[in-house]
């Protein structure tokens, strides 16, 4: 398969989700352990808002971790995008749904992957800050091309997924009643 070169931006459904607004402004990113010495960082540069940093960057890609990623109502977050990064990917590894209530944004053109196989959370006052292109799944992993995955259930650090992402995977789900 060639690699993707350009992404279409991803369609936003407004989702009904009644949060109170004290919690909803408390919701932050908080990174995992996953990537180990190349955890990402996330640092407070107003009462408000917050820019993430650090990650593995693997050619053209920065990968980046969470065990929980949530941008409160009235806050805002900022992935930095180092020199040379197109693809900037990140996978939530834990158990909530990401619940996107204020802008999200990339300081730069890089393309932001989003990937939460337990949901991805729009509030009525969220907004998007990104020149690249934006992908928001609930895909359980990303394949690049023949050299691996970045997987949210499956997590381990990434160590050649140099080339861009080429495929999105979903667990089969087998539904039964109780």
């Amino acid at each position: 398969m060639a690699p993707v070169r350009a992404l279409s931006a991803a369609v936003l459904l407004p989702l009904a989700f009644s949060v109170d607004a004290t919690v909803a402004q408390e919701l932050k990113p908080v990174v995992d352990n996953t990537l180990g010495a190349e955890s990402s960082v996330v640092t407070p540069t107003s009462p408000q808002a917050d820019r993430i940093d650090g990650g593995a960057i693997r050619g053209a890609n920065l990968f980046h971790c969470f065990s929980q990623f949530h941008v409160g109502e009235g806050r805002e977050v900022y992935f930095a995008n180092p020199s040379g990064i197109e693809n900037i990917l990140s996978r939530v590894t834990g158990s909530d749904a990401t619940r996107i209530f204020g802008k999200l944004g990339v300081l730069g053109n890089a393309n932001l992957f989003l990937i939460n196989p337990n949901g991805i959370i729009f509030g009525k006052n969220a907004s998007l800050d990104v020149r690249g292109s934006i992908v928001g799944t609930t895909a359980n992993a990303i394949q690049f091309g023949e050299q691996g995955f970045f997987s949210a259930t499956n997590p381990n650090t990434p160590e050649l997924l140099t080339v861009n992402p080429s495929a999105f995977f979903f667990t089969d789900i087998s539904w039964r009643s109780s």
